[in-house]
């Protein structure tokens, strides 16, 4: 029996299914044409893969691992927008903003504790202080267990999510926060509902329109469901390139 490889993989015909799909859940949801981004989640797939999906006018790449992310950011063009979707550890923030630059760290939508954000802000000031250009924020998601699944990174909807948008907000000057992310359970969609409460809670606490904050949620199996349920931002992966190797990977 064949294995599928990368080489069999049809980028342009997926991702042109996938950005019909989109379009199809967004006029059946009434919504505005255009209001959903896909976030092309490109974790442990070469460079040929992530430039036949840029040749298609794919802009905006999802990866999960820091040291992936610095190398591939190099190699692609300079107007990638990259989203980091992985955990991301407190000693990798500063190598990660200075890297890849806040031109093209579109934003880090992995955020759960005020210690990640605050190493995140201390390297956007670095990086600012040594660029010649006006000064930058970066953007950041915060991102909620809206599971409450034990295996599951993120603040608990409420208070505690309240509790650090308000802290990042007072103590991280150089961080826009930017929107809420989760991952939520497979086949529950009650985790999406839950996102959109969390982002009026949200939008009261910093003083901002809910429709201001983006909601980054759905991925390959379920991101019809998300639009649906008010997503602008959708992660989506093996759709677009295939199931995934994990051997070999640096992290």
């Amino acid at each position: 029996m064949s294995t599928l490889t990368d080489d069999d993989v049809d980028i342009a015909a997926n991702i042109g299914l996938v950005r019909q799909m989109i379009d199809d859940a967004i006029a059946s949801s009434e919504r505005q044409s255009g209001s959903v981004r896909l976030v092309a989640v490109s974790k442990t797939k070469p460079l040929e893969l992530l430039q036949a999906a840029y040749e298609t006018g794919q802009r905006h790449f999802g990866e999960n691992y820091a040291q992936e992310l610095m190398a591939k950011s190099s190699e692609m063009p300079d107007d990638v927008a990259w989203h980091f979707i992985g955990p991301l550890q407190s000693n990798k923030a500063a190598p990660l903003v200075k890297t890849v630059g806040l031109d093209k760290l579109a934003c880090i939508e992995t955020i759960s504790t005020i210690k990640l954000a605050a190493k995140l802000n201390r390297a956007v000031d670095a990086w600012n202080e040594a660029s010649s250009g006006e000064a930058k924020k970066l953007g950041i998601y915060i991102q909620v267990n809206t599971s409450g699944e034990t295996s599951k990174s993120g603040v608990t909807p409420g208070a505690e999510v309240c509790d650090l948008v308000k802290q990042i907000s007072e103590e991280c000057p150089s961080l826009s926060i930017d929107g809420l992310m989760t991952i939520g359970a497979p086949g529950d969609d009650s985790c999406f509902d839950t996102l959109a409460e969390c982002r009026d809670e949200v939008a009261k606490v910093i003083g901002r329109e809910p429709q201001e904050l983006e909601l980054s949620m759905g991925m390959s199996g379920d991101f019809e469901v998300a639009i649906a349920k008010g997503a602008t931002s959708v992660r989506v992966g093996s759709t677009i390139f295939g199931a995934r190797d994990y051997s070999n990977l640096a992290k």
